[in-house]
């Protein structure tokens, strides 16, 4: 499955799994644990004080949260172009199909029918494939993070590369006194 995805998405790391924590001491050495899970490297962990709350939103994002800037605009053209063919393919599918029944809306004017079947099959697609390429999931986790750096908290981030990392990431987070939270 994480094969699939990453097909998809231009990103090495899907998921983001945050920690928030009170104190500083308790946030370095999550850090330090996560740096001993199998395969985690240390441009995979961020670590995050309330110096960070100033900055804006976007420095945030873009150094924290979202540390593969290719990787986004990559998401974003394979997202739109995945979905956006298999929107058309499933127009086409829905088109053939209505051909086969002789369904006489279609037969009457076959060309017509064609682009308005496949046309929205294809706009819905590219919709779709918009929506995954946002991931509004992650706006959630962006929230949680600057309302504990406003709170004077400690955030641990970690991009961890495939399902297996996520689930050790996200047990050892929770396993301390860190509030956990995560992107799908």
């Amino acid at each position: 499955m994480d094969y699939l995805l990453q097909g998809m998405f231009g990103e090495k790391s899907l998921t983001k799994v945050v920690g928030l924590f009170a104190r500083e001491t308790e946030a370095d050495i999550a850090v330090r644990r996560l740096l001993r899970l199998p395969g985690m490297q240390r441009e995979q962990i961020r670590l995050l004080g309330p110096e960070h709350a100033d900055l804006r939103a976007q420095d945030l994002l873009s150094k924290a949260l979202e540390p593969q800037p290719r990787g986004l605009f990559t998401t974003l053209v394979r997202a739109h172009a995945i979905a956006g063919l298999t929107g058309a393919v499933l127009g086409l599918l829905a088109f053939t199909y209505l051909v086969a029944t002789n369904e006489p809306a279609v037969l009457s004017n076959p060309l017509l029918a064609f682009m308005a079947i496949v046309g929205f099959g294809s706009t819905f697609g590219l919709m779709l494939g918009a929506l995954a390429a946002l991931r509004p999931d992650r706006i959630w986790v962006i929230v949680r993070v600057r309302s504990a750096l406003r709170k004077r908290q400690w955030v641990v981030v970690a991009h961890p590369s495939d399902s297996h990392q996520t689930a050790l990431a996200q047990d050892l987070l929770e396993s301390s006194e860190a509030q956990v939270v995560r992107t799908l």
